[in-house]
């Protein structure tokens, strides 16, 4: 007898990650579809849950491994830009530990008094912020590792 009603649908989404110590990561996230296998849930909201370790099935080694989402330093991945008219759009520069540095926008629902990028920094439920680079990419950095953000 199976428990399919127990049973949540996920699908992989593939991404990159870079993971201290170890360094780059190939792999896919599981995320949650709705019942016509779309993807209810991405890599944004899977980061910024209160679980402390992720699953993540590796490409170069074929496995599944549990990470630490407070080594996980950003991850990265394709994404279409967002097409909500309500969304505030905080163009910044995003300096890193390891001296790398990110240049994008954040689009972000916020409300009129706090909708300034120093506002969205200080969101504390989520450690991942996502930042919309070129084109069609996105990265998710851990606020545990920036140093700095200039507007």
């Amino acid at each position: 007898m199976g428990n399919t009603i127990l049973k949540i649908t996920k699908t992989l989404h593939q991404l990159t990650l870079w993971v201290h110590p170890e360094g780059l990561v190939h792999g896919s996230l599981y995320v949650s579809v709705d019942t016509e296998a779309r993807p209810v849930e991405d890599p944004h909201r899977v980061l910024n849950t209160d679980w402390p370790f992720i699953v993540l099935r590796r490409h170069h080694p074929d496995e599944i491994r549990f990470y630490n989402r407070g080594t996980i330093i950003r991850a990265e991945y394709t994404a279409p830009r967002p097409q909500v008219g309500n969304l505030v759009d905080l163009k910044c520069r995003i300096f890193m530990m390891d001296g790398s540095v990110f240049e994008g926008e954040i689009h972000a629902a916020l409300p009129p008094e706090k909708a300034r990028l120093y506002d969205y920094l200080n969101q504390a439920d989520d450690r991942f912020l996502k930042l919309y680079l070129q084109d069609d990419q996105v990265c998710l950095l851990n606020k545990s590792y920036i140093t700095q953000v200039t507007p």
